[in-house]
Formats: C-alpha cells, sequence, structure tokens
C-alpha cells in the first residue's frame, strides 16, 4: 500500500446508543483538489441530505471504508471496545495507508499510523464529518435490512434505538438475536419474556 503525507483520514461511528443492530465505524480521505459542500456532523442532517452526501463523499473523495462490529462483538467485549473495533477494522481496510488519523470523540483505535481524538470533530473536522455521514447511512441501511428479517420492531422507523415503541415490541415479541444483551433494557427483559 502507498503512504502519503498528506493522507489526512477522519474517523467516526455510528450506533453506540441503539438496543439493536451492530456498530458501524466508517473513515474517510477526502480530495483536497474537491470540495463537498454541506458537510456536517450527520446528526444535524437530514436523511434525505445524508444520503445525498454519502453518494458525493463516496465518488470524489481520495479513499473511504466502512467497518463494523457484531452484536456478539458487543455484548463480549463492550460498546467501546466495539466501537474501537469498528473503526480499526475501517481503517484498515482503506486502499492506502493514511499518515494520520483523526478520530471523534477521546477515545484512540490501536492503529499503525498516529492517531488524534477531537471531541465534537464530526462537527469541526469535515474529514470526520464525512465519516460520521458514511457511517450513519452505512448502518440505517442495515437496520432497514434488519427490519426485513424481524418486522415486528419497527428497526426502519427507531433503527434500534430504545424508543416507546421498541420497548412496548420487545415485551410483546420478545428478545430477537440483533438485540444487545449487555444493554440494560434488554437485560431487564431477558427472562421476563420469550427470545426469538
Amino acid at each position: 500500500m502507498a503512504i502519503e503525507s498528506s493522507w489526512v483520514c477522519g474517523v467516526d461511528e455510528s450506533g453506540r446508543g441503539p438496543l439493536a443492530g451492530p456498530v458501524f465505524a466508517a473513515c474517510v480521505i477526502l480530495d483536497p483538489d474537491y470540495c463537498i459542500e454541506g458537510l456536517a456532523d450527520s446528526k444535524t442532517l437530514s436523511e434525505a441530505k445524508r444520503n445525498s452526501l454519502t453518494v458525493a463523499i463516496k465518488a470524489h473523495s481520495i479513499a473511504w471504508a466502512i467497518g463494523f462490529a457484531s452484536v456478539k462483538e458487543i455484548d463480549r467485549i463492550n460498546i467501546l471496545q466495539a466501537s474501537l473495533l469498528a473503526m480499526k477494522r475501517a481503517v484498515e481496510s482503506l486502499s492506502l495507508v493514511p499518515s494520520r488519523v483523526l478520530v471523534d470523540g477521546n477515545q484512540k483505535p490501536r492503529l499503525r499510523c498516529p492517531v488524534t481524538t477531537i471531541v465534537r470533530g464530526d462537527s469541526l473536522v469535515p474529514e470526520i464529518s464525512a465519516a460520521s455521514i458514511l457511517a450513519k447511512t452505512a448502518r440505517d441501511a442495515e437496520m432497514v435490512a434488519l427490519h426485513q428479517r424481524f418486522p415486528h420492531y419497527g428497526f426502519d422507523q427507531h433503527k434500534g434505538y430504545s424508543t416507546e415503541r421498541h420497548i412496548a415490541a420487545l415485551r410483546t415479541h420478545g428478545i430477537s438475536v440483533v438485540h444487545r444483551r449487555s444493554f440494560e433494557p434488554v437485560r431487564e427483559l431477558i427472562g421476563t419474556c420469550k427470545n426469538l
């Protein structure tokens, strides 16, 4: 793999808080000669805007990649470590080696290249903003796909977060294989309802 001194990679994750589904991470090396208008923290953007920016990021970045950690990994090593693992997988699957990695937050994945953490980086650093958008759209797409397998839970609407509808569905239908058993609201229901 090639390495270039100016290849700065932004990294962010999506899906630390939900009760179900994998945690995703993305990394992006933007092209300094191509400005993608509208990059921002993915949480501040509409779904339509995120989707249009995802197309632009994938088309015009020097490199990008997406990684994830499974529900089983989340339950085994905890959500923080699983998030860092997803970030590591994303960066290590890039087609080139970045000279520096900028990560949203204050926790570093273990990488071979220099890593800098930036609190609120997803709203301050364009590379991290782009990564947050890719991670969010990739995870949302996965939750929509999981909705096809488990339609009772409404994953296509709440994306696995702890909404009233989701909790009610858990009480009615039990816990599926894509629910995070290490998360307290799910753990509390184990043994009190049927498991799928």
